[in-house]
């Protein structure tokens, strides 16, 4: 009796340390609600680390701050010299992280860690048990700690194949309670992969909402990155480049006028039903001796007026040299004279 009245007194006691009591109003609990914000600036770097890193996964950490118990927001990412070739990576270096804060703190990044990232590349987003325990080190520091995933070889132009997560205290879920409260919605809900599912997510850690916060000069400048420019036409290309390619048109210009001459002798000989099924997946000469032939008739009068017009403008102006000449030739009249 004295043994069971102790395991109660143990577990009343874990219960109101924890404040995990299901009817308690004391519980902090982290709102549905919660966006995590994060800057064009970081998210380039990540991809660009991400995609340098291929096939090997990398990791970083996530500079910026916790504005509200809604929001977090993510300004810079600087890379960790960890890889792994699985599906988790190894753990954090520390020296390294303290060094190169100090750093960047001396360049006015005053900001601290509020999580990490690392890549999945090719397997989509989610946290192996390798990646739920360097999780696990991170909220043991800041219990608001996000991991973020990112998929660099899945990700493509307009869509970024990306997620942050957060550990599920198992206690809670011992005692029935739900990891999350909700208090307002957010419009769009990533609907969860099933290799997500699968790995644990929903069960030993949630997905939180990102979002991209850009202001109106970042948006002009990401529009003007990959801008192309009305000079780039002009510009003159290597000649025996132009001629290797030129040639190489040609040699598959006579291979496809050989092929539509054999095709011409066969259409006379076959039948109709013949001919209904003998040319089903295979290449048409003639359409592609047009496109061919197109192509290269209008490389050849760009890459003409290319030269013509850098030889007008590179040619030296003769008029102040015929003034001169004139001039000089008056002077040598009037000395005779």
């Amino acid at each position: 009796m004295d043994r069971l009245n102790r395991m109660l007194a143990t577990a009343g006691g874990m219960g109101s340390l924890n404040n995990s009591a299901p009817g308690s109003d004391n519980t902090t609990l982290i709102d549905n609600s919660e966006t995590v914000y994060i800057s064009s600036l970081a998210l380039l770097k990540m991809l660009r680390h991400g995609r340098a890193g291929v096939p090997m996964e990398v990791m970083g950490l996530m500079l910026g701050e916790f504005v509200d118990d809604f929001t977090v927001r993510v300004v810079d990412v600087f890379a960790m010299p960890q890889s792994g070739t699985g599906v988790s990576v190894e753990a954090v270096d520390p020296v390294f992280q303290t060094k190169m804060m100090d750093m960047l703190r001396q360049t006015g990044r005053p900001e601290t860690v509020v999580g990490w990232y690392h890549s999945h590349p090719g397997f989509g987003c989610w946290l192996s048990s390798v990646d739920i325990n360097t999780q696990q080190s991170f909220e043991q520091l800041t219990p608001r700690a996000v991991a973020v995933v990112v998929d660099p070889i899945q990700s493509v132009k307009g869509k970024v194949v990306i997620d942050a997560f957060r550990i599920i205290n198992p206690q809670s879920l011992m005692l029935g309670q739900e990891p999350r409260q909700s208090t307002s919605n957010i419009g769009h809900l990533n609907k969860p992969s099933i290799q997500a599912l699968i790995h644990g997510l929903n069960r030993h850690y949630y997905s939180i909402a990102i979002a991209y916060r850009k202001t109106a000069l970042e948006e002009n400048m990401l529009m003007n990155l990959h801008k192309q420019v009305w000079t780039e036409g002009l510009q003159m290309e290597d000649f025996r480049t132009e001629g290797g390619r030129n040639k190489e048109r040609l040699q598959k210009l006579v291979g496809l006028s050989e092929g539509y001459e054999t095709r011409v002798k066969e259409e006379a000989e076959l039948t109709k039903d013949q001919l209904k099924t003998r040319y089903v997946g295979k290449v048409d000469p003639k359409k592609h001796l047009e496109v061919v032939g197109q192509e290269l008739i209008e490389d050849n009068i760009v890459s003409v007026s290319r030269q013509m017009i850098d030889k007008e403008a590179s040619a030296p102006k003769e008029t102040n040299g015929m003034n001169g000449h004139a001039s000089g030739e008056g002077m040598d009249i009037d000395e005779e004279l």
